[in-house]
């Protein structure tokens, strides 16, 4: 079987070596054949195709189109989105900066608000210690004066008491001289009497100057002074 098999083998092989020109002539048509058919395969495909690559062609341009007319326009836009990014940030900025001043005023006004508690406690408190020093010194300065007032009263009624002492004195020693002299005139009549019952006659009596006035006026303000 195997000997057959390589003499078929062998056979066919020496019969395609020994092919006619007239079987070549047909091979070279078929192929010329097939590669018209190939080229005018790839002209209706390619024509089919044309069509639908105009189409989209056409889309892609359609869209370009406005990112062209987009890209025209964008150096306008970009200055008008640059002033206006400018702008907010501006706007920011300010913001920014009044909100850090807000916080720097409002700090600056609790320091203030803290500064001025301390003052004023610091302030009762010397009030205080201030009060308690004018209290002591008020209370020594008005014992002092209480004092003062107390000897000048003292005084004062002493130097009353010098005087009533000094009028009683003088009524005493004016009554002495008015009894003694109501004494002698008593005396003066029973003498006269005395005599009169004798059969004596009265020596006339030797006037006394009267004192001058003048001088009675002195003594009596010396005795009031007194």
């Amino acid at each position: 079987m195997a000997t057959a098999k390589k003499k078929a083998t062998t056979k066919r092989k020496t019969t395609a070596r020994k092919k006619s020109p007239a079987k070549k002539a047909a091979t070279k048509k078929t192929a010329a054949k097939r590669a018209v058919a190939k080229k005018t395969a790839a002209k209706k495909t390619a024509a089919k195709r044309a069509p639908a690559k105009k189409r989209a062609a056409k889309k892609t341009a359609a869209r370009k189109a406005p990112r062209k007319a987009a890209a025209k326009r964008s150096p306008a836009k970009a200055k008008s989105l640059r002033g206006r990014l400018e702008d907010a940030r501006k706007q920011v900025g300010e913001v920014v900066d009044s909100a850090r001043l807000k916080a720097k005023e409002l700090a600056h006004q609790e320091q203030v608000l803290a500064r001025k508690a301390e003052l004023a406690a610091r302030a009762e408190v010397d009030k205080a210690r201030d009060l308690a020093k004018y209290a002591e010194k008020w209370v020594k300065d008005r014992a002092r004066s209480d004092s003062k007032k107390l000897a000048a009263l003292e005084k004062k009624l002493a130097k009353q008491m010098k005087g009533a002492e000094r009028k009683a004195r003088a009524k005493a020693r004016a009554a002495e001289k008015k009894a003694e002299a109501k004494a002698r005139a008593a005396a003066k009549k029973i003498k006269a009497r005395i005599n009169s019952a004798t059969g004596k006659k009265k020596a006339p009596a030797k006037r006394k100057k009267a004192p001058a006035k003048r001088k009675v006026a002195a003594k009596a303000r010396a005795r009031s002074k007194a």
